[in-house]
């Protein structure tokens, strides 16, 4: 079985290879397409049998494409609305109008920035009030000019912080979450990278979710599961696998309704292919959506969401 190591140092000799044909000019290009055929069987190999620690890591992998850079290659024209009226702007949380093909949206997304200077910037993707507040007023636009909203969702979580808490972040939360709920147009969420708990839920409450095959969406971090279940952060490979956190577990149980295939090797590996599969997934659950009569839309809405998880009755102890 192909391990993590054995596939990044060959994908380390790979890039290597095309540096020096590329900036020293050697002939090497036979045995760069002897490294690349047999890259491709280890990755073959090793992505068939990934994990759910395995997903975890994959979707956070910093060569993965950010917010940004997903929004150009999707949309068309994105224009970025800016503040939330109150305490001003956050990086983490961005949105605006854009289009998908002659169509006109509205699309939130979270920004992790490129690199450690970007992602302490935009706080690797944690929001704070402001950010939910900002998507809040842009939920209200779409409604107001009766567009679709779409999200593209990649963050740990809301961002932590005693100001965050100062300017009540759950209570913002609480309320994008009903806000989104409420939404009189159609609502589609991507998840992208990491979902993780009411950061990723506040965005992702919509009447389709899909999620690309190596993201991973959870109401906890495995290391946050694992220091509570455990005492101990280095359980969280298995934590991850009890969390159910990956895209073919959450299709089975009902939470998404589609995955979306990504590259070998990664959603890094083609950018504009994964793009091109998040562009047709959306504009073919968007054209059903539009289709539905608003009350039919809410009703199968509130369905979705009060029918969600499972349950099963406990009988009392008889010493109780």
């Amino acid at each position: 079985m192909v391990d993590e190591s054995t596939l990044k140092a060959l994908e380390e000799k790979v890039a290597e290879l095309k540096r020096l044909i590329q900036q020293d000019g050697l002939d090497l290009h036979g045995e760069l397409e002897l490294l690349e055929r047999k890259l491709q069987e280890l990755q073959r190999e090793y992505f068939a049998n990934l994990s759910d620690w395995d997903r975890v890591k994959l979707a956070r992998d910093e060569r993965r494409p950010t917010g940004i850079e997903l929004v150009e290659l999707v949309f068309d024209d994105f224009y970025e609305l800016r503040g939330d009226r109150l305490l001003g702007d956050d990086p983490a949380l961005r949105g605006g109008l854009a289009k998908l093909g002659k169509r006109p949206l509205v699309v939130l997304f979270h920004q992790k920035g490129r690199g450690i200077e970007e992602q302490r910037r935009y706080r690797f993707g944690m929001a704070g009030p402001a950010g939910y507040r900002k998507a809040m007023r842009l939920m209200d636009l779409a409604e107001r000019l009766r567009l679709p909203l779409v999200s593209l969702v990649d963050t740990p979580g809301a961002y932590p912080g005693v100001e965050a808490e100062a300017h009540n972040i759950a209570g913002t939360i609480a309320g994008c979450i009903d806000k989104m709920l409420s939404l009189r147009v159609p609502t589609v969420a991507v998840i992208v990278g990491e979902g993780g708990s009411g950061g990723a839920i506040a965005i992702a409450c919509a009447d389709r979710v899909l999620m690309l095959e190596y993201a991973v969406y959870t109401v906890i971090s495995p290391e946050g599961a694992a220091a509570i279940l455990w005492k101990d952060q280095k359980a969280a490979p298995k934590a991850a696998e009890a969390l159910g956190l990956s895209a073919p577990k959450l299709l089975e149980l009902g939470v998404i309704d589609e995955i979306i295939p990504e590259p070998l090797g990664g959603a890094h590996n083609d950018p504009e292919a994964t793009a091109s599969s998040i562009r047709k997934a959306i504009s073919k659950h968007l054209s059903k959506l539009m289709r539905l009569p608003l009350d039919e839309l809410l009703g199968l809405r509130y369905k979705r969401y009060r029918d969600a998880g499972s349950y099963r009755a406990v009988e009392p102890e008889d010493d109780l």
